[in-house]
């Protein structure tokens, strides 16, 4: 006889959900690459972090909410006196990081800044550590840290490799919630079901919206959007391990779960039918693939997708710096996922629409000859007409072998390509640029560049000799991972 009632016979927790926490449980990193990565990964994402501490829009979110809250064994946030609970630690220090869009960067099916775990990590770490000295046990260490980031990368950037969670509206942040949970909660201690319940309340909590990285409501959420998700993460973590029950079928639970009630909806863009439904494909399994593969921003602070253009757009400068008014046309040839997130017509409001237009940072380095943070800002925009002159004259065009090799496993090609014709018929050659300066396949060329930008970071926030003792605590990868937690978040405050 037919019933009208719901089998209420509780499931084993999802196997994805399963398969993050045994990973982050019992992995262990062998990986010499992906050690010595992750070690130019935090020092970068703390560059751009300090970096970010220059600009207003950025500081006014930091600090307590109440002011003048002391926390005991709080905390800190580098380059500010702050002290601050791990889940407003992990929203600040996450703020700082992406703020600038200058931090690494994982190009899939979805893309996404793994090190926006940091914020989490780092937070959850420094207080733990401090908390363990005032009980008389041994400090946690900064490979505990180093070892989370792996982790998170890899949770984060594996997931992303074959599900694009973009098409169905979803912001990529959402990962960097799964991943933080993932790797936080296990810092704090939690066991397996503790693990369990905290990742599977990342699966059903609320997901971001992708509104405000687009035309035309690109705005500064996106630059503290992270934060909010790695701090977001750190108190689902702290909510399970104070014994909250999880949610097992937080993904395939039939009608309400994640995979029916999110991830197989369609748009325009999809080749799916309305009432198709999907789960989540898995190219690899879970090791250090993704933190040997990350791709740093290491010269322009842009939107990945558009970093070899800006490369191209400055070999192009000493050749049409004295022409700019004789520019007929600007054909940019480009990848399909460059056209769909970044290429952008019209009036652009304010300075996270602007490091989201590939025309704009093209046409910066083409008139100055490299593109930096200040070249985002209202007042830089509104004194340089000609930025508007050479976006209108862009045609953009795809390129189908960029977008295979951009999908290439093997390749991970960013490639972009410029040519500048002129209105007496003469035009350049070709620039074109396959690999930014800061993939695997460059790195060797640009691990010095990471570590000099580093040290540039520095001294926007610290006075020469403080940066100087920083860098060299830092310029070890040995002597940093055996360095308390504590003691090194010591170092980089004011």
């Amino acid at each position: 006889m037919a019933s009208n009632a719901d089998q209420n016979l509780r499931p084993d927790y999802d196997q994805v959900i399963q398969d993050i926490v045994d990973y982050v449980r019992d992995y262990r990193i062998e990986s010499e690459e992906a050690w010595q990565t992750a070690h130019y990964c935090l020092l970068d994402t703390l560059g751009c972090g300090l970096l970010a501490l220059r600009f207003p829009e950025c500081t006014k979110h930091l600090g307590p909410i109440v002011e003048g809250t002391m926390v005991p064994h709080g905390a800190r946030v580098p380059g500010t006196p702050y002290r601050l609970d791990p889940v407003k630690a992990a929203w600040d220090i996450g703020c700082m990081i992406r703020w600038l869009d200058y931090n690494d960067t994982w190009l899939a099916a979805e893309w996404g800044h793994p090190s926006d775990n940091l914020g989490g990590i780092l937070a959850v770490a420094d207080y733990l550590s401090q908390k363990r000295v005032a009980n008389g046990e041994p400090p946690l260490t900064m490979k505990a840290v180093l070892e989370a980031m792996i982790k998170a990368h890899e949770i984060q950037g594996v997931l992303a490799l074959e599900n694009s969670f973009n098409r169905v509206g979803l912001d990529h942040v959402l990962l960097v919630k799964v991943a933080s949970t993932a790797v936080v909660s296990h810092l704090m201690g939690g066991n397996r079901e503790q693990m369990l319940s905290a990742v599977s309340h990342a699966w059903v909590d609320g997901q971001a919206l992708r509104t405000y990285r687009h035309a035309p409501n690109a705005g500064s959420r996106k630059s503290w959007a992270a934060g909010d998700a790695t701090s977001r993460a750190v108190r689902l973590a702290d909510i399970a391990l104070r014994g909250e029950m999880g949610i097992p079928g937080a993904l395939t639970a039939p009608q309400w779960g994640f995979y029916d009630v999110l991830f197989s909806k369609t748009n325009k863009d999809q080749a799916i039918k309305p009432d198709e439904k999907r789960q989540f494909s898995f190219q690899r399994g879970y090791g250090s693939y993704v933190m040997e593969n990350i791709l740093f921003k290491i010269r322009f602070p842009a939107e990945f997708h558009a970093q070899t253009a800006c490369e191209a757009a400055v070999l192009l400068h000493p050749e049409v710096k004295n022409r700019l008014d004789e520019i007929d046309k600007i054909v940019v040839t480009t990848h399909e996922s460059a056209i769909r997130i970044i290429s952008k017509e019209g009036p652009l409001a304010n300075p996270a629409d602007r490091d989201h237009c590939l025309q704009y940072m093209i046409a910066v380095p083409l008139i100055m000859g490299g593109l930096s943070a200040d070249h985002y800002e209202d007042n830089f925009h509104a004194k340089n007409s000609m930025i508007d002159t050479l976006r209108n004259k862009m045609e953009i065009v795809e390129s189908a072998e960029y977008t295979r090799d951009y999908l290439d496993p093997e390749k991970r090609s960013i490639a972009n390509a410029i040519q500048v014709f002129f209105s007496d018929g003469t035009k350049t050659d070709t620039a074109e640029v396959e690999y930014p300066i800061g993939h695997r396949r460059r790195r060797e060329e640009g691990m010095p560049v990471l570590k000099s930008k580093f040290h540039q970071n520095l001294l926007t926030c610290f006075p020469p000799a403080k940066a100087e003792r920083i860098l060299g605590a830092c310029n070890n990868p040995q002597s940093l991972a055996s360095m308390p937690v504590h003691e090194f978040m010591h170092m980089l405050v004011q």
